[in-house]
């Protein structure tokens, strides 16, 4: 006796079982992910034009503000500032004397990732720097270098992460605070993936105008 199928079953089954393809990939691409946290600073001595901080955490600043104050880098630039903030404030957060560290200090006011490399780029065009430390926090690298290396290709950039305490990296996934935000911060990364490929490809096509920078 033949079997009875309902009308559109082969279809759900499709649809069915490439979302299950698509669940796996994405859960194999979240390991991966958080595989490429850094877990320590490769590189805590090389000397660069400049460094620059993206905000989010006292310990960030108060990171650069020391590899600044050991003469690691000409400037820092703090990315990500909100407007009305000056540089004594940032000093007197991070306890620093205003005096020492003001006049090589300079402040942005992008509002996310793809501004803070925006910023960045045309302050390290002014300076005419072309190397750079990057002060970020270590589950946010990811994400930030995929948009700083593509704002500004030529520039030599140095990951310089720190490690939040209430982050927890070992054992990521047994964390419910540490998992949701290394999810989160994957689903940033695979958007901020997507837009720079279908940029860099609108480009190749002719679609969009090339950028604009150091080469």
């Amino acid at each position: 006796m033949r079997r009875r199928r309902f009308p559109g079953s082969g279809f759900f089954f499709k649809l069915l079982l490439a979302g299950m393809v698509a669940a796996a990939v994405w859960s194999f691409g979240l390991f991966r992910f958080a595989d490429d946290i850094p877990e320590r600073v490769e590189d805590a001595a090389t000397r660069t034009d400049g460094i620059v901080v993206l905000t989010g955490g006292s310990r960030r600043l108060g990171e650069g503000l020391e590899l600044l104050s050991r003469g690691l880098a000409e400037k820092l630039f703090v990315s990500g500032v909100y407007q009305g903030v000056d540089v004594r404030k940032l000093l007197s957060i991070a306890r620093h004397k205003p005096e020492d560290l003001e006049t090589l200090m300079n402040i942005g006011i992008a509002t996310n990732t793809k501004g803070n490399a925006a910023e960045t780029m045309a302050w390290m065009e002014k300076q005419d720097y072309r190397s750079l430390r990057l002060v970020t926090a270590a589950y946010h690298m990811p994400r930030s270098l995929l948009e700083f290396r593509a704002a500004m290709p030529a520039v030599t950039l140095i990951p310089h992460p720190v490690f939040p305490e209430n982050v927890k990296q070992d054992r990521w996934w047994a964390w419910p605070g540490t998992a949701n935000l290394v999810i989160s911060e994957y689903n940033k990364f695979l958007l901020a993936f997507s837009r720079n490929w279908l940029e860099r490809l609108a480009m190749k096509t002719g679609l969009r105008e090339p950028k604009k920078g150091k080469q």
